[in-house]
């Protein structure tokens, strides 16, 4: 529905789910989308509003406009009302009218106005904002029609990042297990005045990463403290901007990017290798970090970023500035039980992948032999998945068949014992015995053993897993 929106346009649809699941509201409604848009894109909002007393008037506005409810989790898929679809619709009807190919958060904006009677078109009018005007004024602006240099794809942003935070509203990320005085930490630095960059201090594979995810969750689900309200996380891939550049083309990129990130003001970058960040566009002034260094020292720039000790040490030495305008946060291993967990957390994303189920002592296999380390248990984890997915990638089709119902059957049941539906599920049982003497029968008439066609990931896999990774 969305491969025609610009990047910024999705986010205000992001962004308008989140504020409807605040509000507890059971639709995505005009004014949520509103509030995304006045979140998403400061620089149109602030064209249209001029002030930023106007943006917290519209928030109290919609706020005693309504009801508020309990809280919707951030997981659940809210549908849009009628009239938020109407004004989609009018926003693609306006890109098709200026003849362009993508719909932007100025589009979106006419589709409100568009439909008239919606309180987020009511709000708008208070304001003096006229359909008639606004797209006069848009197809002025910058002498490019209805297109604002923010809502371009061309942007630094939107070329060399991803949206964390956004992933984080997909349901995409895992949830962070343990690492709460890591997780304060990094939130008291992010909140300072000064020296508000993190470094995350640690050995390889220890979980520095989903520290960072994380966050991007809590901010997502509404839990972060109120600095971190409208701020998103978007990872840098710096690789990807030198890529093909000289120098000085780099310079420019890296010059535009800290001007964007100026004016957007809500971004906080998340750069996955130190050493990338004091690597990348080597030659004296034009590296990354040196380029970054005046907005660093004003505020204009935050970043996380993740290394080892090692490296650590050597950025200090070769740039003594670094320490003052970021703060180091220690990550420490994890116990085999915290290790366990994460696993645990893992498991269904691991057995819908590879179609395989995992005992519980192939998990405790992998956690004791993490060694602190939650990626080498997710490594041998994914490893052993891989294994027994392809010992019995090609069965006869009968056996595929009744394989596919047991995992329908299991995944039935299981739902059944959490919602407390004991009949159904003691219903599901009897149909998994069923299937399963089905499936011997098929095993019998084929000739093969359960080893072969087996889904499950047994102790002896992870530790096979276990022996082809070591070194």
């Amino acid at each position: 529905m969305f491969e025609r929106y610009t990047e910024k346009a999705r986010r205000v649809i992001f962004f308008a789910r989140y504020e409807a699941s605040q509000f507890g509201s059971p639709y995505i409604e005009t004014e949520h989308m509103l509030l995304g848009l006045l979140r998403e894109d400061k620089a149109l909002t602030s064209r249209m509003l001029r002030s930023q007393a106007s943006v917290e008037a519209i928030r109290r506005q919609i706020e005693g406009h309504t009801t508020i409810q309990e809280r919707v989790s951030t997981s659940v898929d809210l549908p849009l009302s009628n009239e938020s679809k109407r004004v989609l619709a009018y926003a693609a009807e306006e890109a098709e009218r200026l003849s362009h190919k993508h719909i932007g958060t100025e589009h979106l904006l006419l589709g409100m106005l568009r439909e008239e009677r919606c309180f987020a078109a009511e709000i708008l009018n208070e304001r003096g904002i006229r359909l008639s005007a606004m797209r006069e004024e848009l197809a002025h602006a910058q002498g490019e029609p209805a297109s604002y240099a923010s809502d371009r794809a061309s942007t630094m942003l939107e070329r060399f990042c991803s949206d964390l935070t956004r992933a984080a509203l997909e349901n995409e990320l895992d949830l962070l297990i343990g690492r709460e005085d890591e997780l304060q930490a990094v939130l008291h630095a992010l909140g300072g005045r000064n020296r508000n960059s993190v470094v995350l201090i640690g050995e390889a594979g220890v979980g520095k990463t989903a520290i960072v995810e994380g966050l991007a969750l809590w901010i997502a689900a509404g839990n972060a403290p109120p600095f971190l309200d409208d701020k998103r996380i978007l990872t840098l891939d710096l690789g990807r901007m030198a890529a093909g550049a000289n120098q000085a083309q780099f310079a420019a990129r890296m010059n535009s990017l800290v001007h964007e990130l100026a004016e957007s003001h809500n971004p906080i970058l998340f750069i996955r290798e130190l050493t990338t960040l004091v690597g990348v566009g080597l030659g004296g002034s034009l590296d990354a970090v040196n380029i970054l260094r005046p907005a660093l020292g004003r505020g204009a720039v935050q970043f996380i970023t993740e290394g080892t000790t090692v490296d650590y040490e050597a950025t200090l030495q070769n740039i003594p500035w670094f320490a003052s305008c970021s703060r180091s946060v220690r990550v420490s291993t994890l116990t085999e039980e915290e290790i366990l967990r994460v696993l645990q957390e893992q498991k269904a994303r691991f057995e819908k992948y590879h179609s395989v189920t995992y005992t519980d002592e192939a998990l405790q296999c992998a956690a004791r032999y993490a060694n602190g380390c939650p990626a080498k248990a997710i490594d041998v984890m994914d490893s052993a998945g891989t294994t027994v997915e392809l010992r019995q990638a090609h069965p006869p089709e009968e056996m595929h068949e009744v394989q596919k119902r047991i995992r329908f059957i299991l995944h039935r049941m299981e739902s059944a014992i959490a919602n407390h539906e004991f009949e159904k599920a003691r219903f599901y049982s009897d149909e998994e015995l069923k299937e399963r003497a089905n499936l011997e029968a098929l095993r019998k008439k084929y000739r093969l053993d359960e080893a072969s066609t087996s889904t499950l990931v047994h102790l002896s896999d992870m530790e096979s897993a276990i022996s082809r990774s070591a070194p």
